[in-house]
C-alpha cells in the first residue's frame, strides 16, 4: 500500500552548517531518496503483471529463506515509500506481507481476519502496483488479525483506522484482488484510464 503523504520525519544534525551548505545536503539527501524509491519500485510487480490476480499459497514451512523474505519485504515497503507489502507483489506467491502497525514493522504469515466490526468508511487508497492511481475504497474501521511472524509464532492485532486498513488492502493482494476492484465504477474507470497507457508502454 502507498503513502498518502510524503512527509519524512527525518532528523538530521546540520547545526553547523550555513544556509547553502544546508540545501546542498538536503537536496543531495532528497536525490538518495528518490534513486532509492525508483530503485524499489523496479522491483515491486505492477499492474498487468499475471502474479498481481494470482492467489498465494499458504505458508508451511518457517525456515531462514522466509525470515529473509520478510526482510526483504520490509526494506522494500521502506525504500518505495510505501506502509505495506504484500508477497504478491514481489512475485512470491506465499501468503506473507508486512506493514506498518504504529511505527513497527511487522511480518504477517498466513493471514486471516478473524473479525471485523465498527462502521465501514471510505478512503482513498493507493498501492504500489498501481502507480498514480488513488480510489475511494470502502472496509471496515475495525478488524482482528491472526496468523503467525515470520518465526512461526502466532500473532494476534485488533486494530482500527489506517492499521486496520491497510491490512485489508495486503489480505486483498494475497486473493489476487485490487484496489480498482473494490472502488465504484467512475473510479474505477478513471483509473483505467490511467492504467492502460502504462500497461502499453510496458509491454512495448
Amino acid at each position: 500500500m502507498a503513502r498518502h503523504d510524503h512527509d519524512h520525519d527525518h532528523d538530521h544534525d546540520h547545526d553547523e552548517l550555513d544556509d547553502d551548505e544546508l540545501d546542498e545536503v538536503e537536496l543531495a539527501e532528497e536525490r538518495e531518496q528518490a534513486l532509492r524509491r525508483q530503485i524499489a519500485l523496479s522491483q515491486v510487480r505492477q499492474y498487468g503483471d499475471a502474479v498481481l490476480r494470482m492467489r498465494a499459497g499458504e505458508v508451511e514451512v518457517f525456515d531462514e529463506e522466509l525470515a529473509r523474505l520478510g526482510e526483504r519485504m520490509i526494506e522494500l515497503m521502506h525504500d518505495a515509500e510505501g506502509i505495506g507489502l504484500a508477497a504478491t507483489q514481489v512475485g512470491v506467491l506465499r501468503r506473507v506481507f508486512v506493514f506498518r502497525d504504529d511505527g513497527v514493522d511487522r511480518v504477517i504469515v498466513n493471514p486471516s481476519l478473524s473479525a471485523s466490526g465498527g462502521e465501514l468508511e471510505t478512503s482513498e487508497e493507493g498501492c504500489l502496483s498501481l502507480g498514480p492511481v488513488r480510489v475511494p475504497v470502502e472496509r471496515p474501521r475495525e478488524v482482528t488479525l491472526e496468523g503467525s511472524d515470520a518465526a512461526g509464532r502466532p500473532v494476534k492485532l485488533e486494530l482500527e483506522g489506517i492499521e486496520a486498513r491497510i491490512v485489508q488492502h495486503e489480505l486483498d493482494h494475497l486473493d489476487g484482488t485490487l484496489i480498482i476492484d473494490r472502488t465504484d465504477p467512475e473510479s474505477r474507470r478513471e483509473a483505467l484510464a490511467l492504467l492502460r497507457p502504462r500497461l502499453v508502454l510496458s509491454r512495448g
